[in-house]
């Protein structure tokens, strides 16, 4: 059983996967994103599985995923947005290193533009995404060891900062 070097949180347009992407890099240890997890198991988009099964099947294959990564994978694990809803998962995060990007709601904006292939933001994206950011931010920082500001920030910048922090 391993352990990962950090587990990534946060809205989406946060940085999850290019500063996780970089962090890795930096750190010189794998990256791991759990949605790309779910979408190899399920054989098919986020969006779809959204459409197809619903969003609580596809929670229950992100818990699943998360609970893998986090006793299988040494190196950066990004997890989707919406992971942290799960009490399960919160309490499997306890222990771990876990880093929550914090976005204010005009960057997050501004980097997902309007959402496609993410399913919760199709109708509306700025009052979902705003809302969304409302409904998880406690939970964000309840599991949160390092929390780190990406605002008006470069991806390299914050991985700099992470590995600073981390090495």
């Amino acid at each position: 059983m391993s352990r990962p070097t950090a587990v990534l949180v946060g809205a989406p347009g946060s940085g999850k996967t290019t500063v996780g992407e970089l962090l890795a890099e930096a750190l010189g240890v794998p990256f791991r994103d759990v949605d790309a997890d779910i979408v190899a198991s399920a054989g098919k988009p986020i969006s779809d599985i959204f459409v197809d099964d619903g969003e609580e099947h596809f929670r229950a294959l992100e818990r699943a995923a998360v609970a893998a990564a986090l006793t299988d994978h040494e190196g950066v694990v990004s997890l989707g947005g919406g992971a942290i809803l799960a009490e399960q998962t919160r309490a499997l995060l306890a222990g771990h290193t876990v880093v929550y990007l914090s976005v204010e709601l005009p960057d997050a904006v501004q980097r997902i533009g309007l959402g496609q292939g993410r399913p919760l933001l199709e109708l509306n994206p700025r009052a979902t995404l705003k809302y969304l950011l409302d409904q998880r931010r406690p939970l964000y920082e309840e599991v949160a060891t390092i929390t780190v500001k990406t605002d008006g920030r470069e991806p390299a910048d914050i991985a700099a900062e992470l590995t600073a922090l981390l090495a």
